[in-house]
C-alpha cells in the first residue's frame, strides 16, 4: 500500500467486499517486484533533475501534461462508496495502448491511497512499484521488463478515499427531508480535473477510452451512471452490485455515477432516447416541465446535427448540492435544483427561461464537447461557446414563445466587461496547471465565445453555418479538435466532395447560392478564410473599437482595442478583420463591409441623416460615432426611436456609456442619450439603461456622498416612473414583459418609490397574516419579499418560509430578499449559516456573500467576511474556479476610493500562489477598482452639474 498526498483511511467493514471480488486474482498476482538491471527509468542520466517522489526516489517525469507513450483503451471500474462511512473504495483495470516501448506508465491519481497495483501482460501477471508526485497528482508504475510497442496490456489498481467535502470529484452531499430528515448521497464532479480524485486515470481530454462501470451499494439506494444499467448481482452482507452497460468512446471528465435515493420520471423521445428526469422524492413532481423539455430538445439536437444521439438513454440529475449551474456528462446530466425543477404555480417566467436554457445547454454538449472534444483546455471555448450560442439557436426554434432573442446581447455586454481589461486573456490561451484550467470558466470562453460564433453564423449566413458545423461534428466524432479543424469545416462548404457525403438542405443551399448575384455580399466567391478572420478574434485577447467618421457620402472608419487603462501600450499592435454591418436614415437594407486594416473608407449612395453600425450588435465590437455623429443619434433616439430595433437601442446605450470610461465621449452626452428611455418599453433597451446608471449610485453608495447619490436615484426613478407605473401586479403578458416586471417593481420597491412600497407591504402583510398559504402572483413576489424582509419580524417569518419551502425557485427568491435587508445582524449570520451549510446550503454562499456586497449596509461585512473566511472557501469551491473568481469580482467591483484600493492589494498581495495570489480574478479586482477611481475622479462634477441643470429644466417646466 502507498501512502497518497493527504492520507485518507481505509474503511473497515463493507470495504472487503472490493478486496473479496478481486481477492483470487491478488493469490495469483503476489509477485515481488525486482527491476532487472535492464530496466531504465526515462532520463535516468539526469535523475538529478528529476521531480522527488513521495518516498524520496526520482519520479520519471517532469511535466504537469502526461505523456503519450501508452495511452487507454478501455476502464473497468469498480467502486464502493459506503454513505455511512463517507467513504469509497474500488478497483480499476485500464487497458492500455503501447505507442513506444516502455518501462512506465504515467497517470493521474489524488488524495487517495493506491495499492495492489499489477501489470497483466501477454507472459504474465507482475507486481508493478509505484512512485507518486502530489504535485502534479501522478502516479508512475514502474516494470521491470519493458512494454513494447504495439501490444496491448493492462494494469490493476486498488484505491481507497474519503468522499470529498467539496463541490468536485467523487463527493458527498445531503438533504433535509420535509419531516427533517438529514439524507445523504454521493455524486460526482470531474470536470475540469477531478476524475483523478475518483478513480486512477489518464485525467486529460485527449485520453479518450470506453469505461465500463459497476456501483456497489445498500439496497435503500438506486446507483445511476453514464450508461444504462444491464444487470444487478447480490453480494455478501446484503449489498448490491450493479452493472452498467460500456460507455462510448469519451474523456475522463465526463464519467458520471451518483448513488442515492432518488426518483424518476421518463418519456421517450421520437428517436427512440429513453429521457429520465431523477430528483429527492418530494421534489420528483417538479419535474414535468424539464422532462418535456429534454425530449423537445433532444429531438431537435438530433434533427439539426444530422448526427443520431449515439446513446441509449440520457439522465438529467437534480442535485441538492451542487457548485456550478450544471454538467454535462454524457448520458447522465447534473443540475442544480434550481436549474431542472419547475412548480407551475411557483416559479416565474425567467424561472422557465432559465432552466429551458441550461437544459439546451447541457445537451447541446452531447455534441459538442462529447462527441466531438478540445484536444486540450485552451480551446475550451470550443465546447462551452457552442453550447452557450446553441441555447439560444434551439430555444429560438423550439421555444419561440421565450423570445431567447431578447436576452443574448447581455451575455455580449458581461463579456466585454471582463475582456476590456488588460488582464483579460485570448479565447483560445495557453493553460497548463489545474488553477490556469479551472479560470477558463469564465465569461470570455462561455459568452465571448458564443458572440463571435453569432457573428460567424450573420457572416456566413445560418445556412452556411449550420452545413459547416455539422460537418464539424461528423469530421471529428469521437476525436479531439483544435481551432483550425473548426474553421477548417466552415470553409468551402459547398466543394464537391462535401456536396456528395451532404444532405438535402446542404445541396438546396449550395444549388440556391450558385445562382444568386454577388450584390451585397461579404466576399466572392469561395475565397474566403475563415481562419484568417477567425483567428484575429480568438487568438487575441480584447476586442475592437471602431470609430466611423460621416463626411458627406464619405464614411471613414478606423479600429483600436477598446481597453480601460491609464497606459495605451497594451493596446498596440491588435488588428481584427471586422465583419461590419450598418444602417442608414435612407434604408432599411442592412449594408456589410468586410474592415481589414487599421483604416478604411466606404461610401454611402447619398447623405444621410444617421448611420447605425453593428446592426442588431450581430458583431462582438463597439462603435464610436466621431464629429456630429453622436449627436444625430441621440436626436434620432429622442424623435423616433423605433426606426431602429430594441437590440440596437441597447447597443447603442452601452456603447455610449461605455466610451466616457475611455473619455471618448463626455458623460453629459451619455446621459443625454439617455433621457429617451422615458419613452422605452423593450426590455433589453431598459435593462441595458438600468445597467449604465443604476452602477453610477452604487458606486456612490460606497462613498460619503448622500446628496448626489439620491439625485440619482431619483433621475432613474424619474425617468421609469410612466413604465413602472404601468406594470400590473400579476402574471399576464409574454416572458419578455413578465422578467420586465418582475424587474422593474424590484427595482422601484428597492428605490422606495411610494406606489411601490405602499402595495408591496399590503401584499406582504396579507401573506404572513395567511402564514404564507395566500397565492401570490410570482413575478411580483421578489419586490414584496424584499419589502417585508427590512423589519426584523418579516425577515424571520420570510426565514422560516424558506426552511421549510421545497419550491427551489421561491427559496431562491426568498434568499436574495433577505440578503438585501438593511438588518446587519441578519446580513451576518445568513452569510455565516451559508458557510456551516446545515441551514443554507453552502453552494448558496457566492450569490448570499455578493448580494449582502452589493447591499449599502452590508457591503463592508461581506469583505470582512470574504477575508475571514478565504482559506475555507478556496478549500470548498476551488481555486481558480469560476465561483472565486465571482467571489473576487462581485465583492470588490464597486469600490471606488483609494483607500479601498490599498486595503483590496493588502489582502490579496499577503496570499500566496498556492492560496490563489496569482488568479487572474485578482488582477481584474484591481483594474476595476482603478478604473473606477478615475471614473469617478473625472465624472463626479460633471456628474453634478448635468443632474443640477436637469433638475432647473425640470423646475422650469413644472412652472
Amino acid at each position: 500500500m502507498i501512502s497518497a498526498e493527504a492520507a485518507c483511511r481505509r474503511r473497515s467493514g463493507p470495504a472487503s467486499v472490493v478486496t473479496m471480488l478481486v481477492a483470487p486474482l491478488l493469490l495469483v498476482l503476489f509477485v515481488p517486484f525486482s527491476p532487472s538491471s535492464g530496466a531504465q527509468l526515462p532520463n535516468q542520466a539526469k535523475a538529478k533533475d528529476l521531480p522527488i517522489a513521495t518516498n524520496g526516489q526520482p519520479f520519471p517525469w517532469d511535466r504537469m501534461r502526461l505523456p503519450t507513450t501508452v495511452t487507454p483503451l478501455h476502464y473497468d471500474l469498480a467502486i464502493h462508496p459506503n454513505l455511512t462511512t463517507l467513504d469509497f473504495t474500488g478497483v480499476v483495470r485500464i487497458e492500455l495502448d503501447v505507442h513506444e516501448d516502455t518501462n512506465t506508465v504515467i497517470l493521474h491519481a489524488k488524495q487517495m491511497q493506491i495499492s495492489d497495483v499489477f501489470l497483466l501482460a501477454p507472459e504474465g501477471i507482475k507486481r508493478l512499484k509505484v512512485l507518486e508526485y502530489p504535485r502534479f497528482h501522478q502516479l508512475a508504475l514502474l516494470s521491470d521488463s519493458v512494454l513494447i510497442k504495439g501490444r496491448k496490456y493492462e494494469v490493476h489498481l486498488a484505491f481507497a478515499a474519503n468522499l470529498s467535502d467539496s463541490f468536485h470529484g467523487f463527493y458527498k452531499g445531503s438533504y433535509r427531508t420535509s419531516s427533517g430528515e438529514v439524507r445523504v448521497l454521493a455524486s460526482t464532479q470531474f470536470e475540469a480535473t477531478f476524475a483523478r480524485g475518483a478513480f486512477p486515470c489518464f485525467d486529460e481530454p485527449a485520453f479518450k477510452a470506453n469505461f465500463t462501470i459497476r456501483i456497489i451499494r445498500e439496497p435503500r439506494h438506486i446507483a445511476i451512471s453514464n450508461m444504462p444499467m444491464v444487470k444487478t448481482v447480490e453480494l455478501p452482507g446484503g449489498l448490491l452490485e450493479d452493472h452498467f452497460d460500456t460507455t462510448v468512446k469519451m474523456s475522463t471528465y465526463l464519467v458520471a455515477y451518483i448513488v442515492s435515493d432518488f426518483k424518476s420520471v421518463s418519456k421517450t423521445t421520437q428517436h427512440g432516447v429513453k429521457i429520465s428526469i431523477y430528483a429527492v422524492p418530494e421534489k420528483i413532481d417538479q419535474t414535468a416541465f424539464a422532462l418535456d423539455a429534454a425530449v423537445k430538445l433532444l429531438d431537435f439536437y438530433d434533427d439539426y446535427f444530422d448526427i443520431p444521439y449515439p446513446l441509449p438513454k440520457q439522465d438529467l440529475a437534480a442535485i441538492p448540492d451542487f457548485q456550478s449551474g450544471a454538467m454535462e456528462n454524457w448520458g447522465l446530466t447534473t443540475y442544480r435544483e434550481t436549474g431542472l425543477l419547475f412548480d407551475p404555480e411557483k416559479s416565474s417566467a425567467s424561472d422557465k427561461l432559465g432552466i429551458t436554457k441550461v437544459i439546451a445547454h447541457e445537451l447541446a454538449h452531447q455534441w459538442f464537447g462529447n462527441l466531438v472534444t478540445m484536444e486540450w483546455w485552451n480551446d475550451l471555448w470550443l465546447n462551452e461557446g457552442f453550447a452557450k450560442f446553441m441555447e439560444f439557436v434551439s430555444l429560438d426554434i423550439t421555444y419561440p414563445e421565450l423570445h431567447v432573442d431578447d436576452f443574448f446581447l447581455a451575455k455580449c455586454f458581461e463579456a466585454m466587461e471582463v475582456d476590456s481589461l488588460s488582464s483579460s486573456h485570448p479565447v483560445s490561451t495557453p493553460v497548463e496547471n489545474p488553477t490556469q484550467i479551472q479560470e477558463m470558466f469564465d465569461d470570455v470562453s462561455y459568452d465571448k465565445g458564443a458572440c463571435i460564433l453569432n457573428m460567424l453564423r450573420d457572416f456566413l449566413t445560418p445556412e452556411a453555418f449550420e452545413i459547416g458545423i455539422v460537418r464539424y461534428l461528423k469530421r471529428y466524432s469521437y476525436q479531439n479538435t483544435v481551432n483550425s479543424h473548426l474553421w477548417e469545416s466552415l470553409t468551402n462548404i459547398c466543394s464537391s466532395h462535401d456536396l456528395d457525403e451532404g444532405r438535402l438542405k446542404h445541396t438546396e443551399f449550395c444549388s440556391k447560392r450558385k445562382t444568386q448575384s454577388g450584390a451585397s455580399k461579404w466576399y466572392s466567391g469561395d475565397e474566403l478564410d475563415v481562419r484568417a478572420i477567425m483567428d484575429t478574434w480568438t487568438l487575441q485577447e480584447g476586442f475592437p473599437l471602431v470609430t466611423v467618421e460621416v463626411r458627406g457620402r464619405e464614411v471613414r472608419l478606423s479600429q483600436e482595442r477598446y481597453l480601460k487603462t491609464d497606459d495605451p501600450s497594451p493596446s498596440e499592435g491588435f488588428l481584427w478583420q471586422i465583419p461590419l454591418t450598418y444602417k442608414t436614415s435612407a434604408s432599411n437594407t442592412v449594408h456589410r463591409f468586410l474592415l481589414k486594416t487599421k483604416t478604411d473608407f466606404l461610401f454611402l449612395p447619398e447623405e444621410v441623416d444617421w448611420v447605425k453600425f453593428n446592426v442588431d450588435m450581430s458583431g462582438y465590437y463597439m462603435v464610436h460615432y466621431a464629429g456630429e455623429g453622436w449627436n444625430s443619434i441621440i436626436k434620432l433616439l429622442q424623435h423616433s426611436h423605433t426606426a431602429l430595433s430594441g437590440n440596437d437601442r441597447a447597443n447603442l446605450i452601452h456603447n455610449v456609456f461605455q466610451l466616457v470610461s475611455i473619455e471618448k465621449v463626455r458623460l453629459d452626452t451619455a446621459l443625454e442619450l439617455s433621457l429617451y428611455l422615458s419613452r422605452e418599453t423593450k426590455i433589453m433597451a431598459v435593462t441595458q439603461g438600468f445597467g449604465e446608471l443604476v452602477p453610477l449610485y452604487k458606486l456612490m453608495e460606497k462613498r460619503d456622498m448622500k446628496v448626489l447619490e439620491n439625485q440619482m436615484k431619483s433621475y432613474i426613478v424619474d425617468l421609469f416612473q410612466d413604465l413602472i407605473d404601468q406594470q400590473e401586479w400579476n402574471d399576464s403578458g409574454s416572458v419578455s414583459q413578465r422578467v420586465l416586471r418582475s424587474y422593474l417593481l424590484l427595482f422601484s420597491c428597492v428605490r422606495n418609490y411610494a406606489p411601490c412600497v405602499t402595495k408591496a407591504t399590503q401584499l406582504f402583510n396579507q401573506w404572513k397574516d395567511s402564514d404564507g398559504t395566500m397565492s401570490l402572483p410570482v413575478d411580483i413576489t421578489m419586490a414584496v419579499f424584499v419589502i417585508g424582509a427590512r423589519t426584523p419580524e418579516g425577515w424571520d417569518f420570510l426565514f422560516e418560509k424558506y426552511r421549510h419551502s421545497l419550491q427551489m425557485s421561491v427559496k431562491s427568491r426568498m434568499k436574495t430578499a433577505m440578503a438585501v435587508s438593511p438588518l446587519q445582524d441578519k446580513l451576518k449570520w445568513m452569510m455565516e449559516q451559508s458557510l456551516i451549510g446545515e441551514i443554507m446550503k453552502t453552494q448558496d454562499l457566492p450569490d448570499v456573500v455578493v448580494s449582502v456586497s452589493k447591499n449599502p449596509h452590508g457591503y463592508q461585512l461581506a469583505w470582512d467576511f470574504l477575508r475571514a473566511n478565504w482559506h475555507t472557501m478556496i478549500k470548498k469551491f476551488d481555486l481558480g474556479s469560476s465561483t472565486i473568481s465571482y467571489l473576487v469580482t462581485g465583492v470588490t467591483n464597486q469600490y471606488s476610493t483609494r483607500e479601498m484600493l490599498d486595503e483590496v492589494r493588502s489582502f490579496f498581495g499577503s496570499l500566496t500562489e498556492e492560496t490563489g495570489s496569482e488568479m487572474r480574478c485578482i488582477q481584474q479586482a484591481y483594474e476595476t477598482i482603478e478604473d473606477n477611481i478615475r471614473w469617478m475622479d473625472k465624472n463626479l462634477p460633471l456628474l453634478q452639474a448635468w443632474l443640477d441643470k436637469r433638475n432647473r429644466r425640470v423646475s422650469h417646466e413644472d412652472l
